[in-house]
């Protein structure tokens, strides 16, 4: 994340996380430090993963006080291994002390998510299918767990529900059928956007590549199924396979030749990676 983007993006995010760890003030840390002492303390890392979010976690600090001084010794993307001393926050004492849980709560989170992603689109290497996030985020979090799962090799799909058009069953089922779904999304939508439809059989994809539509989401099908899928669609459509794909089922996948694949369990199920601030001293 840049500059711009942080300002204009998640600096309200992160200071809604702040002010929801410090109401009045934070009464441990000011009824040991009283007034302001130049301080340092160190970024460590307590297991192996894929770092991510390190500009989130130094922006905690700057909006406690622009004057703290944060170094990295790594950048988002690298791996990083269980003792690794992998930054330093120099600052007041105050704001390190207070600034602490909620800098480890995001970084942890998009680091998880970004180790997680890594291993999972490990799998997808030398295949020609991109694995895909979902909009199954923590609320609040979104921008920042995309990002994680940029940062671990995978590829977001839409951000929200202003930014592509995917016609789940429920919309089908509102809509009265797969046909009446994609004419109804055609006549709506503007013409640049891409139609995208949900199909849970192979009769319903040739209802869905009749009507025009342009990726369809195989969802929960079969391998058998999905490999017929794609042959139907060669020239027609894109194809997403969807429906529980997690680090333990996707090598069954890999082989089927959609051209991506999308997992929610990146962002919803993926463990944090331990960090802690260590050895804080005076400067």
């Amino acid at each position: 994340m840049n500059n711009i983007s942080m300002k204009l993006n998640a600096d309200d995010l992160i200071m809604y996380a702040l002010k929801e760890d410090i109401t009045s003030e934070d009464i441990s840390t000011n009824s040991v430090m009283r007034c302001y002492q130049l301080g340092e303390v160190d970024l460590i890392c307590k297991e192996d993963g894929i770092i991510a979010g390190l500009e989130v976690f130094k922006r905690v600090f700057e909006l406690l006080d622009d004057k703290t001084e944060v170094i990295f010794f790594v950048q988002d993307g690298d791996a990083v291994k269980n003792g690794q001393k992998i930054g330093l926050v120099r600052g007041d004492i105050r704001v390190l002390l207070s600034g602490e849980r909620t800098a480890l709560n995001f970084l942890q989170r998009m680091s998880g998510i970004a180790t997680y992603t890594r291993t999972v689109a490990d799998m997808l290497e030398g295949t020609a299918t991109k694995l895909l996030d979902t909009r199954k985020t923590t609320p609040g979090m979104r921008i920042f767990e995309k990002y994680a799962v940029k940062v671990g090799g995978g590829y977001n799909h839409r951000f929200n529900l202003s930014d592509g058009i995917l016609l789940k069953d429920n919309h089908i089922g509102a809509a009265g059928g797969v046909k009446q779904a994609v004419a109804m999304a055609k006549e709506y939508a503007p013409f640049v956007r891409k139609i995208e439809i949900e199909v849970e059989s192979l009769e319903m994809l040739k209802e869905a590549l009749d009507a025009g539509a342009d990726i369809i989401m195989l969802d929960n099908m079969s391998v058998e199924d999905m490999k017929k899928a794609v042959e139907l669609c060669a020239g027609k459509a894109e194809t997403e396979c969807s429906g529980n794909v997690t680090k333990e089922n996707i090598a069954k996948l890999t082989d089927i030749g959609v051209d991506y694949i999308s997992s929610g369990a990146l962002t919803h199920s993926s463990p944090i990676l331990d960090l802690s601030l260590k050895n804080l001293h005076t400067v």
